[in-house]
């Protein structure tokens, strides 16, 4: 059954109705969006940089794409199989992807990462901007890995953290919880930053970094649900 849902076709054609769906769902939902003067005003500026938000809210944060206005944002996509009807709703969603990941397949000569990277350091470069879901591909739910943090310090660019949350929405039973809101519900964004990994900061710097971000992204999540909870 695996093996049917990854033929090309099946792909196609799973992607052309989440395409669709996603633009359902995105014409009827109404959100609220939580963020501060600075953050406002830095969405403005036209300098490039990142975003990242958890895995299991990615059909919630792209049912909301005024969190990245008109600014040329591409998200990071595994190139695991299952990535592959993603990738393609994406670019049908105007959104064309990087594709790479972070973890190694057994099997698997090459995960794409090296090329990935440069490739997100030549959008961010540029201007452009990328999307990052840093507990992604495989998990665990949650827990930020080290790669997106090393991508924003070579990079030198600024991070903002989104946390999202919608109601009603249907949640799968997979690792990452994953939230699927349904037509003519509410949501809330909230979007934190901008934040900074220094270009001098040690292993040790990192780590810390990565466990202050990590912490941020959950509350951020928690947020959004509580004031989800209190527009009732």
């Amino acid at each position: 059954m695996k093996r049917f849902f990854r033929l090309g076709p099946v792909q196609s054609s799973l992607a052309f109705l989440l395409t669709a769906y996603v633009l359902l769902v995105q014409a009827t939902m109404r959100w609220r969006f939580d963020q501060s003067d600075l953050v406002v005003s830095e969405m403005a500026r036209p300098e490039g940089g990142m975003l990242f938000f958890w895995h299991g809210r990615i059909a919630l944060a792209v049912t909301c794409r005024r969190l990245i206005k008109d600014r040329p944002f591409r998200p990071m996509i595994s190139l695991s199989p299952d990535g592959e009807f993603i990738s393609k709703t994406a670019a049908w969603l105007g959104l064309p992807p990087i594709r790479g990941s972070t973890q190694r397949r057994p099997g698997q000569a090459s995960k794409g990462g090296a090329g990935a990277f440069m490739e997100a350091l030549d959008q961010i470069a540029s201007g452009g901007g990328v999307i990052i879901t840093p507990d992604g591909p495989r998990g665990p739910g949650q827990i930020m890995q080290a790669g997106p943090i090393v991508l924003a310090r070579r990079a030198g660019t600024r991070v903002f953290l989104a946390g999202i949350a919608a109601r009603p929405v249907i949640m799968l039973k997979n690792w990452d919880r994953t939230r699927l809101p349904l037509p003519f519900s509410r949501g809330v964004a909230i979007i934190e930053g901008p934040l900074y990994a220094p270009a001098e900061a040690d292993r040790g710097e990192m780590e810390a970094l990565r466990a202050d971000w990590q912490a941020r992204l959950i509350a951020l999540d928690a947020r959004a649900e509580t004031l989800l909870d209190g527009a009732r």
